[in-house]
């Protein structure tokens, strides 16, 4: 009799835990928006860069909390905040470079107080209060001052940890969970409020809403319309040092962006406030065809890889391709940068090393093991170098194609992870088409060059043997930890 009680569970857990991986995604998920025409003075390129300089003294050159902060000051009705990481967590550190998440809360509620009939929603994910375990003073603050704020339900996105989450979603999940102080260590600040169990049972599904978008809206004697921020960036006081991106556009995206973050809140159980439409955007479009034209398109999760797939494998002979990445470990990209190189495509790979995560080192998985393999496959056109970290993350996701006389800009939320583009988390990036001439290409190539030349005497970067590591045991666990999903990348 136990033998078939142990073999029905078997089954049972198997059954959920492939529906899990497979479900239905919530509406508005897994998204492709129409590309958009607009002028290239819509467009905007915003970075974060942390170097040291001759003295190996870290220096901080930021601007992308600067514009988030400008565009919600000088906002006319209407602010949309969706951010991953908002809260003041040091992990294992002791001190940040900036208190990030207090910054951006006296900004709204500074925005709120001095023009109460302006819409302020702030969606984040459910690891703010870690999944529950403990109040956030950040959201408190802001909800008591007037702003909405909006928790991912992310139960609702599919399981990217099969092997944990269908023993959870058989037996964990119905606990629920309490924010008053438990009994173990809290992995997100050593000297925070101690966690309870079921925290931590919550924790290991490894779901996120990734994104991170400041929509507003502007009235400028008489110039009206909306402007959207796609970043990498988090407002978080542990990640305020990381190197990032960010790109506004003006009165474009903005539709499709409102369209897919509604579905966050839909799926989370509310709706988000719809602003009044400003203007029409192909008129202020028609009214500037004397300038370079730029085409933009908003894309979510998997739409972000075959978006990238198709544009890798597009690439031939002496066409270039230029990557600065946090994570990089999706198999299927890997296998196209590979076959890329074969063709003749020069590719330069500027990653992090893995090895600083608040406080703490790590091994460098899985960025050394796939640098490692496309250097020993490369026949000759692959080109790694490694962000020269002190206790931050080169945090950016950018792509830069270049063929000919075009480029094509890519950025956003997602790193080139399983969970990140094979829709399990929810993530946001904007794609770029035009000639390389625009300014927005200009200075993301000038961004990507500086940090792999180490211009005007910055250490960005160093050579790939610096971190190269040939363990054919750590290939084999990032190979089992991305494939499977137990893993935090």
């Amino acid at each position: 009799m136990l033998k078939y009680l142990f073999y029905g569970l078997a089954l049972w857990l198997v059954v959920v835990g492939v529906y899990h991986v497979y479900k239905p995604l919530p509406t508005a998920v897994n998204f492709t928006g129409d590309a958009q025409t607009v002028p290239a003075s819509a467009v905007h390129f915003f970075r974060d860069s942390t170097y040291l300089d001759d003295d190996e003294v870290r220096r901080f050159d930021q601007e992308i909390f600067t514009e988030i902060f400008r565009m919600i000051e000088e906002s006319h009705q209407y602010v949309l905040v969706d951010m991953f990481l908002f809260n003041n967590l040091l992990g294992a550190a002791t001190t940040s470079h900036r208190a990030l998440s207090q910054e951006l809360t006296d900004v709204l509620i500074a925005k709120k107080q001095t023009s109460p009939t302006t819409v302020i929603q702030v969606i984040t994910d459910p690891i703010n209060t870690i999944y529950g375990g403990m109040q956030s003073p950040q959201l408190q603050t802001l909800e008591a001052a007037g702003v909405i704020v909006i928790l991912t339900d992310v139960t609702k996105l599919r399981d990217s940890n099969p092997l944990y989450s269908a023993v959870w979603q058989t037996f964990g999940q119905w606990w629920g969970n309490s924010d008053e102080e438990g009994y173990l260590p809290n992995p997100f600040d050593s000297t925070g409020q101690k966690l309870g169990l079921r925290t931590y049972l919550r924790l290991l599904n490894f779901k996120a809403n990734h994104r991170k978008i400041i929509l507003t809206d502007y009235n400028k004697d008489g110039d009206v319309g909306f402007s959207t921020l796609i970043t990498s960036a988090n407002p978080h006081d542990g990640s305020s040092a990381h190197s990032n991106v960010a790109i506004r556009v003006d009165n474009a995206l903005w539709q499709d962006v409102l369209k897919t973050e509604s579905a966050i809140a839909e799926m989370s159980g509310t709706s988000l406030i719809q602003p009044a439409e400003k203007s029409n955007p192909n008129e202020i479009i028609i009214d500037k065809v004397s300038e370079d034209l730029l085409s933009i398109q908003l894309l979510t999760e998997e739409a972000i890889k075959q978006r990238i797939l198709s544009d890798i494998n597009a690439l031939q002979t002496g066409d270039a391709l230029d990557i600065a990445m946090f994570y990089l470990a999706e198999r299927e990209v890997i296998q196209a940068l590979r076959f890329a190189d074969d063709r003749g495509v020069t590719v330069r790979l500027l990653l992090d090393p893995n090895k600083d995560a608040f406080g703490r080192e790590k091994g460098g998985v899985p960025n050394r093991q796939v640098a490692h393999e496309l250097v020993r496959e490369s026949s000759g056109n692959t080109v790694v170098r490694w962000c020269r970290t002190t206790g931050e993350q080169c945090h950016s996701k950018l792509l830069l194609f270049t063929t000919g006389s075009s480029t094509t800009l890519m950025q956003g939320s997602a790193n080139l992870t399983r969970r990140n583009i094979d829709n399990f988390n929810l993530e946001t990036n904007v794609v770029i088409v035009g000639e390389k001439t625009a300014d927005v290409f200009i200075e993301a190539q000038q961004f990507f060059n500086a940090q792999w030349s180490n211009e005007g005497g910055k250490l960005f970067s160093v050579a790939y043997d610096q971190y190269e590591d040939t363990s054919r045991g750590k290939t084999l666990r990032y190979r089992f930890m991305e494939w499977t999903g137990l893993s935090s990348w």
